[in-house]
């Protein structure tokens, strides 16, 4: 059996350099297509992992969410009490909220606005692990003192350059004097371009219409040692009376990450968009592969037929097929995996947005690679079962 494959693998890579031309025009689909799907694959992962970024950096066990929640976009609030009534449960240490809303943001040279996601935290706990904001976060106490996430994008202009510099920027967001105070970084995503942090006391001057006792987040740490899912359970059951009609939905930051989540891959059909494009990917793959092999069997059919008149079955046929496809799909990966790499720094370049090559995702590809060309071999095994024999001697 050993002695049979080493043979195999000369006479498939023999096939393949035949035609040189041929050979290149093959690895350069194949690494088309692999681009295709690493690039729709890179998005769609950037759009989720940007998505959920605040999520994961809130600091609590716990977060309560109005059940009607779905991204941070679109946020909704729910009333402060029903945060409070949590530290009636034993296990529960401490509570705290965030107020968030969209606001305009203006560019201090252009004078051109443009939306901008705002946090409004307690200025002594910020609720946040963003360790610049716990750094600097008695800068937040004063009135209209933000703090700027200097991975947001570069339409709101020069922000963290000026402020690395100077110490200070101003500008206006929502028609009213904000001074920066401090510099974060959570990054631009398909929701917002840019974030901002306020104190409490700052957001509600800033959106007058809020309601003080409405929050958006409520965020609850529990005591060491305690059982998460078990005070998850308790809250569910006493914050809602009436499970039909609950007044707010209780879950781990990771849960509220999903939600956000959730949201862009089935609510938007961003997530099916990117699921079409690796799929037509996939499929490109097949054709092209399916259509050198077709042509290499074409062209050889009267040596395939020798080697049957000799005594080689279509099982040992097949295995050099696939073999050669083998090779087509690590020659055409290879050159798809570095080039995108190249790729992925672009783009995060031009949109801000997280992307980057990640081992699963190369690994998968790469299966998908192999997948892709082994179907295409054994498509076009069906030509060379066509190769007889008679028809040659």
């Amino acid at each position: 059996m050993v002695n049979k494959l080493f043979q195999k693998t000369p006479l498939a890579w023999r096939q393949l350099m035949k035609e040189k031309t041929r050979l290149a025009i093959a690895v350069a689909g194949i690494t088309f297509a692999d681009m295709l799907i690493f690039i729709q694959m890179g998005f769609e992962s950037a759009l989720f992992d940007s998505a959920i970024q605040p999520h994961r950096n809130l600091q609590a066990d716990l977060v309560l969410i109005n059940p009607q929640f779905q991204t941070l976009f679109s946020v909704k609030s729910f009333s402060r009490q029903r945060l409070y009534q949590a530290l009636s449960y034993d296990g529960v240490e401490s509570v705290n909220f965030v107020y968030i809303g969209t606001g305009q943001w203006r560019n201090s040279e252009t004078r051109i606005e443009r939306s901008i996601l705002v946090w409004g935290v307690d200025p002594n706990k910020p609720g946040l692990q963003f360790p610049e904001v716990q750094k600097n976060k008695d800068y937040l106490k004063s009135l209209n003192q933000v703090m700027f996430d200097q991975a947001s994008r570069p339409e709101y202009g020069a922000v963290g350059d000026i402020f690395t510099k100077t110490g200070n920027f101003q500008t206006e967001l929502n028609s009213k004097t904000v001074n920066v105070k401090g510099l974060f970084s959570n990054g631009a995503s398909f929701a917002s371009d840019g974030n901002v942090i306020a104190s409490d006391s700052s957001f509600l001057q800033l959106f007058p219409s809020h309601k003080p006792d409405q929050i958006e987040v409520g965020l609850i740490n529990l005591k060491p040692g305690v059982d998460i899912d078990q005070i998850k359970t308790q809250l569910i059951k006493g914050l809602n009376p009436d499970p039909k009609n609950p007044f707010v939905e209780v879950g781990t930051p990771e849960d509220f990450a999903q939600k956000e989540k959730n949201y862009w891959a089935n609510s938007t059909g961003i997530g099916f968009i990117f699921g079409l494009g690796v799929g037509v990917g996939f499929i490109v793959g097949i054709v092209i592969v399916y259509q050198i092999l077709y042509a290499d069997v074409s062209d050889h059919l009267p040596e395939y037929a020798t080697l049957k008149a000799m005594g080689y079955t279509d099982n040992y046929l097949l295995g050099v097929l696939i073999q050669e496809a083998l090779l087509l799909a690590i020659l055409g990966y290879l050159p798809a995996f570095f080039l995108s790499f190249g790729l992925y720094k672009l783009t995060f370049a031009a949109t801000m947005l997280p992307i980057y090559m990640k081992a699963n995702r190369a690994v998968t590809v790469f299966i998908m690679t192999v997948i892709m060309c082994s179907i295409s071999g054994a498509i076009a095994l069906r030509k060379l079962r066509s190769a007889d024999p008679a028809d040659i001697f």
